[in-house]
């Protein structure tokens, strides 16, 4: 077909009017994103699917885990590193010594039938076979078996306690001031009990911990022969944080987030904390090595967190005073898609009323930004209390404000939390904790999308401003508000001036 002239200079007019009014609402449409808003859509569920696929055949090529100080967790980390070099951050591994501890035995046997028992992380060992003593089942009061006066005189038996109010390495100390020859601590939840004593040095007693369920058999029997069995290697190791940085923005107002790497021995470690250690590698990959931020971003993946935050500890204590000043805030994820998941973050503003109460300052707005980041996706968040289990503890002891999410660990779900998130009532929001099936088919891929999302938002969020959590304007608010303030002052001077003049020749 073919045009007059004419036609054609219509048709063009026509054409150049159209594409004036298609060229102003697709420059409507591509207006850019902000950061917090682009960033999430960029960390996909595909690419922290790929990271957890390797995770599990990592440890399926090294005795079945990731456990700290192995070739498993050593693998993970370069898997990581490999990548974070690759996107142009800046590396660094932190090498540190720490006490390794397998399980040998843990077996409790009240009245002819066993009982499950979990064994103290760096608890005494009995001797091979066990010890048999009467059992003291310990009134509980608020401050459940945490001075020896609590136990009255338990010389040669094994002590019952209530879990609460202070640690089990306190719990334990007590008892063994009182005489007992070992300890048991039972959930004051229901669900079982896994713990540590924070450091072989503070072992002095062999220690469990067992469920709430089953700590009626053993008050039951105050006072009858029970036998128990708990046993340990411990052997000194190293191994190393793992830390990436990005080159730009500011170094002395620094947003650190972080994830534990290793695993427990007894399995591949795909939610705890596979997912947590996924998904803060996909958002630095997505965030890049020099994003356009003003506050340096500080990714860490810890090891021996499960020794007792062993990694994150030595970490912080390394740092002088004026590193620490340096960290704005540090965000934690450990364990964000439990089977069963529930959707905490970490309760800085002790709205719940629960245990540790409120973070250090700033806490409970970083709190905050998580609880809007979940509602933007149809999630309606719970507080979770700072308890100390995780690797934040030793930030919030300096008073650094931090936050995070959570989606549950052995404690059980309730029927509001199902009615609320889906889910199952009645069981563990992840019935594979510390087990041989916490593997792949052990995640709740829908959530750890969800949380992967909110951890990108709000990292990018801080990334670029922490005004509200520490009243650090970015720097270039701080510098409009300096050049406002130039302009009136250089303003007054002028008026000076003029009035002066006026006076002059008047």
């Amino acid at each position: 077909m073919s045009f007059s002239r004419g036609k054609l200079r219509s048709a063009t007019a026509v054409a150049a009017c159209a594409g004036l009014v298609l060229t102003g609402t697709a420059t409507a449409q591509a207006a850019p994103k902000s950061l917090p808003d682009e960033l999430p859509e960029k960390v996909e569920l595909g690419a922290m699917q790929r990271h957890l696929i390797a995770m599990q055949r990592i440890a399926d090529v090294h005795d079945g885990n990731r456990v700290a100080g192995s070739m498993g967790h050593e693998t993970s980390a370069e898997y990581m590193a490999q990548r974070l070099a690759g996107a142009g951050y800046d590396i660094t591994r932190q090498q540190f010594p720490f006490t390794y501890t397998e399980t040998l035995a843990e077996k409790l046997t009240v009245g002819g039938e066993d009982v499950p028992i979990v064994v103290m992380e760096y608890s005494k060992n009995t001797e091979e076979g066990g010890l048999t003593a009467p059992v003291a089942a310990i009134e509980p009061d608020d401050t459940p078996g945490c001075e020896a006066a609590d136990y009255g005189d338990v010389t040669g038996q094994i002590a019952v306690i209530k879990r609460g109010a202070c640690s089990f390495a306190d719990k334990q100390a007590a008892a063994a001031e009182a005489g007992a020859v070992a300890a048991i601590v039972y959930n004051n939840e229901p669900g079982p009990l896994n713990g540590t004593l924070g450091d072989a040095d503070s072992a002095v007693i062999p220690t469990g911990g067992i469920s709430q369920e089953d700590a009626q058999a053993l008050i039951d029997a105050d006072g009858q022969d029970i036998t128990v069995e708990l046993r340990q290697l411990q052997e000194e190791r190293t191994t190393y944080n793992l830390i990436a940085e990005t080159t730009t923005g500011r170094d002395d107002n620094v947003v650190m987030a972080g994830a534990h790497l290793d695993g427990v021995t007894d399995g591949p470690g795909i939610n705890d904390n596979g997912t947590g250690s996924a998904a803060l590698l996909e958002t630095a990959l997505q965030l890049g090595g020099s994003p356009d931020v003003n506050n340096k971003v500080r990714f860490a993946w810890w090891s021996a967190e499960e020794f007792g935050l062993v990694g994150s500890t030595h970490y912080v204590n390394s740092l002088s005073q004026e590193q620490q000043l340096d960290i704005a805030m540090y965000l934690n994820f450990d364990m964000i898609g439990s089977p069963n998941a529930a959707y905490f973050t970490l309760d800085g503003d002790d709205s719940e009323g629960e245990g540790a109460g409120a973070g250090p300052y700033g806490s409970a707005q970083i709190e905050k930004a998580f609880e809007d980041s979940l509602a933007e996706r149809g999630i309606e968040a719970e507080g979770s209390d700072f308890s100390g289990r995780s690797d934040y503890g030793e930030f919030i002891a300096y008073g650094i404000p931090a936050g995070g999410l959570f989606t549950g660990a052995e404690d059980i779900k309730t029927e509001e939390q199902a009615a609320k998130w889906g889910g199952t009532a009645g069981e563990a929001y992840d019935p594979c904790y510390h087990t041989p099936c916490d593997n792949l088919g052990n995640v709740d891929y829908d959530a750890l999308d969800i949380n992967a999302d909110a951890m990108a938002q709000v990292t990018a969020q801080y990334a670029l401003s922490t005004e509200d959590v520490n009243h650090i304007a970015p720097a270039e608010k701080k510098n409009k508000a300096e050049v406002a303030k130039q302009r009136a002052a250089n303003k007054k001077v002028a008026t000076v001036a003029a009035d002066r003049a006026h006076e002059v020749t008047s």
